[in-house]
């Protein structure tokens, strides 16, 4: 038992060092067969000296070139040290090939699989006979939905130095969205049995109209270095090298139109794959009538870029006010093209008790892998707001009480009858002797409260603070002053009622931080005197509170 335990902690705390102090990345995981790969290890640990042991890479690879760099720099305080090993690694057979575990001292890097696949035949010139740089295009479909992705990958081959002079013309087209993926890659190559440099640009297109869309050529240009005059080339002087350019194949792409079965009311949304998620904050099982809940709906898009996301459909239920926030677009580069992401915040707050069904988030999209329509749904939920009781109104006399006090009251009528009477002629007679003192005098009456004027300049001070819960405290506090309830008072007077829904709404949402309380402050100065046969208090609004009651 104590041998187990003790393997138990030294596994984990190897798995600990492995995470900490070395770890192993590449530049790409699929690549062709006689292609390169770049192999990153990473230390951060300053205790950790020497090199990494490269031998378990010897049965399934050919180390081609290391090359070590040294970082230092300071965080905080801190001096940081880090230190990297850059190896060009060539795969010895394809399929899947994995980088096994490499350690550094007492720590190991975690293994990596790698996809190589076949390299295909190249038609073209005998073998020795190709250019010194040429340039290759390719499409990863032959057909694609209108407004769908096709990637185009370019690859310029090199058996020669270049200077950095190197450029590429930019890819546009009138009846195509395109986006280049990342940055352009660089490896190496065995064609023929010569080694080449390989510049490889990848780029999304995403096709407006059906028919047939043709890929424009590019045009790559370089400045040759001449091998013969490299020892005597003068830094600041004309470069010796010849000029090549290199144009690319034109390709045509087959652009299919929506499908007909595609449903009329829906947007059109062609993806590889879609995933829908929500999560809510905090759980909406425990809620309460004036509660505010943050629903969040995530969806994640492979193949379209996040500006083709439509917004999805709004959350609506009786007995909910909705606050929604900004939705958050972003996209990230995968090894299929663009991976798009956009996310939608809400805060919910129930005004009423009781159940409320919120409808199901249903959202209709073409599968472009498999080729046929799918939905991907968010099940309808149904949430149970509990009796907040800060919110409830003060409850009535028990019936059971009312009735025994009415039926004591008819024994006790002679005696508060007798009191009645002794008491009015007690308050006649001092009545009298007050007036025939004729010397009025002022009793002082407690204070109840703040003054309404008191009450007024806190809320202009809140408003003018821009502070949104302590103006809404405030405006609470100076309606209970008035005749009128603040609901009456925003149902006759539309400035008020426009100000206290933009009020409403920063209480429950991220932009509350932004809320300016000018509006208010100007509504509520502007507010006119009821009128006479308007709404009163304790007749019902049309407008509904925010808590209530």
């Amino acid at each position: 038992m104590t041998r187990l335990l003790c393997t138990l902690l030294l596994s984990l705390l190897a798995c600990t060092l492995q995470a900490a102090g070395f770890t192993a990345s590449v530049d790409r995981t699929r690549l062709s067969e006689g292609e390169t790969v770049e192999l990153t290890l990473e230390s951060s640990d300053p205790t950790l000296f020497g090199k990494p042991d490269l031998a378990p890479l010897d049965g399934q690879f050919e180390v081609l070139g290391t090359r070590q760099i040294n970082q230092l720099g300071t965080f905080n305080g801190r001096n940081d040290r880090a230190t990297r090993w850059i190896i060009t690694l060539q795969p010895k057979q394809t399929g899947f090939v994995t980088i096994p575990a490499l350690k550094l001292g007492d720590v190991h890097s975690a293994p990596i699989t790698l996809h190589v696949a076949k390299a295909e035949k190249r038609e073209g010139p005998a073998k020795g006979a190709l250019a010194p740089v040429f340039i290759d295009a390719s499409l990863d479909t032959d057909s694609v939905y209108v407004q769908a992705q096709a990637i185009l990958t370019l690859r310029i081959y090199h058996s020669v130095s270049l200077y950095d002079d190197s450029s590429l013309s930019p890819l546009q087209m009138d009846d195509a969205r395109v986006e280049q993926l990342g940055e352009p890659r660089t490896y190496e190559k065995e064609i023929n049995g010569v080694r080449h440099g390989v510049i490889e640009v990848r780029y999304a297109v995403f096709p407006q109209k059906s028919g047939v869309l043709q890929i424009p050529p590019q045009v790559f240009s370089a400045t040759l270095v001449d091998a013969g005059t490299q020892d005597g080339y003068q830094p600041f002087g004309p470069r010796p090298g010849k000029l090549s350019r290199v144009n690319s194949p034109r390709i045509p792409l087959t652009v299919k139109p929506k499908p007909a079965g595609y449903p009329a009311d829906a947007p059109w949304l062609p993806a590889r794959n879609l995933t829908l998620t929500e999560s809510w904050s905090p759980d909406p099982n425990a809620v309460r009538a004036g509660d505010s809940l943050t629903r969040s709906l995530q969806l994640q898009v492979e193949g379209l870029s996040s500006a083709q996301i439509p917004p999805l459909p709004a959350t609506e239920a009786t007995g909910l006010r909705r606050y929604p926030d900004q939705p958050q677009l972003s996209n990230r580069v995968g090894e299929r093209g663009l991976i798009a992401s956009r996310e939608e915040r809400e805060a919910l707050v129930p005004t009423t008790s009781g159940r409320l069904e919120l409808p199901a988030v249903t959202l209709t999209w073409w599968n472009t892998r498999d080729d046929r329509l799918e939905r991907s749904v968010i099940a309808a939920r149904t949430l149970e707001v509990a009796i907040n009781p800060e919110l409830e109104p003060a409850a009535a006399a028990p019936v059971q009480e009312t009735v025994e006090r009415a039926g004591h009251r008819g024994l006790l009528w002679p005696w508060q009858l007798a009191c009645a009477l002794l008491a009015s002629t007690t308050l006649l007679g001092f009545g009298l002797w007050w007036r025939a003192r004729r010397q009025p005098a002022i009793l002082p009456t407690a204070a109840t409260g703040p003054s309404p004027r008191t009450l007024l300049d806190d809320l202009r001070r809140a408003c003018q603070s821009n502070d949104p819960h302590a103006t809404r405290q405030a405006l609470d506090n100076w309606a209970r002053q008035q005749p009128e309830t603040l609901a009456d008072m925003a149902a006759r007077f539309v400035p008020l009622s426009d100000a206290m829904d933009g009020l409403n709404g920063a209480l429950y949402s991220e932009a509350g931080q932004h809320w300016q309380g000018e509006e208010l402050w100007k509504a509520i100065r502007a507010l006119p005197a009821p009128q006479a046969g308007e709404q009163v208090a304790g007749e019902p609004s049309q407008l509904p509170p925010l808590y209530p009651r």
